[in-house]
């Protein structure tokens, strides 16, 4: 299977390695995330010819700029089969105690609010063709709260779960699917964002983001007639 698919966070940690392993399998990707440096080094990364993938910076925080970003796409390669939903962000300041409202409108926009702009964006062309993946890479922290991830995070993830339902429960009779990815560690540049970044001994425990790729590959490559609607995964 190989077709079109836009992937938000491609500048780094899971959105970075989800491109990479698309690309790998006869993908046309669409490199999303805030820089264009980053996401040029995940092009260079993927090593394939300029037609074969889109660099298009985006705050996907910002429902004007993806609603342009979905034009864009959609004029250069007409469809889009897969959206992979990866960017994501936390701040070290993220108890109930010390959050500051930037820092929680910034997680709300970057986790939840950018996954809903993106999907308002490529779905209606999936519902027309009768066909579309949608991948929402949420975290473990969006079945449980903890401490170790603070409430805004929390909240994000908990309301990307529900919009991967609400596609589910909408969109299954058009040809549309939706999983929540639900990972636990992984050692990506988001740890350097905790209150107390994790060692080189506890990051070696963790999962990688290829682990997680993996997973999202397995979600894509099932018959259409299948839906993973929920996967948790956790270092072992």
């Amino acid at each position: 299977m190989s077709g079109n698919a836009v992937i938000t966070g491609a500048g780094s940690g899971v959105g970075r390695a989800t491109a990479i392993a698309l690309a790998r399998e006869g993908w046309r990707v669409v490199l999303v995330g805030r820089t264009e440096e980053r996401l040029q080094e995940t092009a260079h990364l993927i090593g394939l010819p300029s037609e074969c993938h889109l660099v298009c910076p985006c705050d996907i925080g910002d429902e004007a700029a993806v609603a342009a970003l979905g034009q864009r796409v959609l004029a250069h390669w007409g469809t889009v089969q897969v959206l992979v939903n990866a960017a994501g962000t936390n701040a070290p300041r993220r108890a109930l105690e010390v959050l500051a409202p930037a820092d929680y409108h910034a997680m709300m926009n970057a986790n939840l609010n950018g996954a809903y702009y993106c999907v308002q964006a490529f779905l209606p062309g999936m519902r027309a063709h009768g066909a579309g993946t949608i991948v929402n890479v949420i975290s473990d922290a969006g079945k449980q709260a903890s401490p170790k991830a603070g409430p805004a995070y929390v909240m994000s993830k908990f309301g990307l779960a529900g919009l991967t339902q609400s596609i589910n429960a909408e969109e299954r009779a058009h040809g549309v699917r939706a999983c929540a990815l639900f990972p636990g560690d992984i050692d990506t540049p988001l740890l350097l964002k905790r209150p107390t970044p994790p060692d080189a001994a506890a990051r070696e425990k963790m999962m990688r983001p290829e682990d997680i790729a993996d997973c999202v590959l397995f979600c894509i490559n099932l018959p259409p007639r299948v839906i993973v609607e929920e996967m948790l995964v956790r270092p072992r």
